[in-house]
Parts: structure tokens; C-alpha cells; sequence
């Protein structure tokens, strides 16, 4: 289930990408496939080991392009060892909400992205959020839960001051919102709940089969109160350099 909408990442074959926060890696798979040379960035070394192991699984497909490349790393999105200007794109995918400093994670993001570069940063939206931290104190008061909730106007702001200029945003699961309001409102631990559990089913039903039939209900839905937000900034030229 991919949040970035890779016609407007803008993605070219031989590319090198970060995908910051890969977590299982949707993202980094997927620029895999497409010819990228991605490096997959996390902090958890389970999560790690099993992309690295699926990276190898995957370059043994039919169809990849040739100047693909991967690299599974742990590292830490507020010291990134990476030289200045290293990536012509960088995913930053449900992350940033997560970190206690998220200016100087813009700071570095910025450092590393290449002028011209273009970043993806999608976080989740403000107020299907806002919903979720009202109903569930268990929701986001965990050990590496999310600390803040953004606006759009919060994010644009981040980005102007690292020299980072957006050009489009969108919304993306709509439908995953009401899910997680049930889930909050009845208990997020909660295993025992029907209406949750149907819900489950019907999205991972959604995700796997991708039924066409629901193309007109997500494309209402997601900009009503898709549960996610998606910007997309190209980074500054300095005329001075």
C-alpha cells in the first residue's frame, strides 16, 4: 500500500533515493522496481533484516531494471552519514511525527537531497489525528509513539526554512480513518470488537485485491479525510554557489 504517488515523485531510472524510516519497505521496494538506487533508513534491525532479505528475493524478478541498486542501513534521521547533496529524491513516510527534534531532521534531509532534488514527506493529517489523540490516550502516549500533530501550514514552514520549496500535496487513505476512530473510541489493544475486526478485513481485502470498484469511494474519501497528508518540495538553488 503505497502513500507516495510516484508520477509526481518524479522517479528516473538510476536515481538514488533515501527512503527514510522504511519501516517494512513499501516505498523502497517499490523504487527498487523502478530502476532506483535506493537506500532503505531505520533504527529497527528486525524490520532491516527483512528488507535487506527481500531486496534479494526481488533482484532476482524478471523485469528489473539493470541500474537498480539497495541497501538496507540503520542510522539516525538527525545525524544521516550520507556527504551533502548524496540523493536526487527522499522519502520520508509516516516518520517525522515520530521525532522529538523534527527541525533538525528537516535540516538534515535537506543537506543530503541534491538542488533540484525532490523529497516526498507524507505525515498524518491534522485533524483525523486530532480525532484519534481526543478518543485514545493509548493511540499515540506509547514508547516511540507520535509527539505532534501537524498542520499543512506547519509542514510548508519546515520546508521553507531548509531552502525546500513544495509544489503539490495530496491525501491518501481515506478509508483507513474510520478504522482507526473505532479503534480508538473501543480500545486500540482490543481484539474482541466485530465492527473493528469486519473493518480489518475489509481493508486488508482492499489492499490485496485492489478492486477497482473501490477506486470511487477512495477517490471521495481520501480527500474528505484521507488519514494521511502528502508534500512533495524540490530543493532551492543557491545562485550564490
Amino acid at each position: 500500500m503505497l502513500t507516495v504517488d510516484y508520477e509526481i515523485f518524479d522517479l528516473n531510472i538510476g536515481d538514488k533515493v533515501l527512503d527514510l524510516g522504511c519501516g517494512a519497505g513499501r516505498h523502497a521496494f517499490e523504487t527498487f522496481k523502478r530502476g532506483g538506487q535506493v537506500v532503505a533508513l531505520d533504527q529497527d534491525d528486525v524490520e532491516l533484516k527483512n528488507v535487506a532479505g527481500l531486496f534479494v528475493a526481488l533482484s532476482e524478478e524478471e523485469g528489473i531494471p539493470t541500474e537498480a541498486r539497495a541497501l538496507a542501513l540503520r542510522a539516525d534521521a538527525l545525524e544521516l552519514p550520507f556527504k551533502d547533496g548524496s540523493f536526487d529524491r527522499i522519502i520520508a513516510s509516516e516518520v517525522l511525527e515520530h521525532v522529538l527534534d523534527d527541525r533538525a531532521a528537516f535540516l538534515e534531509l535537506s543537506r543530503v537531497l541534491k538542488p533540484r532534488g525532490i523529497i516526498a514527506i507524507t505525515v498524518p493529517r491534522f485533524y483525523p489525528e486530532l480525532i484519534n489523540w481526543a478518543l485514545s490516550n493509548e493511540y499515540h502516549e506509547v514508547p516511540g509513539g507520535h509527539v505532534r500533530i501537524y498542520r499543512l501550514i506547519e509542514l510548508n514552514e519546515r520546508l521553507n526554512e531548509v531552502k525546500l520549496k513544495s509544489f503539490h500535496h495530496h491525501y491518501a487513505h481515506g478509508l483507513h480513518s474510520p478504522y482507526w476512530w473505532l479503534k480508538c473510541y473501543f480500545g486500540v489493544n482490543r481484539k474482541d470488537v466485530k465492527s473493528v475486526n469486519v473493518f480489518k478485513k475489509l481493508l486488508e481485502w482492499e489492499i490485496i485485491k485492489q478492486p477497482k470498484s473501490m477506486d470511487i469511494l477512495k477517490k471521495i474519501a481520501d480527500p474528505l479525510m484521507g488519514k494521511s497528508v502528502i508534500i512533495y518540495a524540490q530543493k532551492e538553488v543557491n545562485v550564490n554557489s
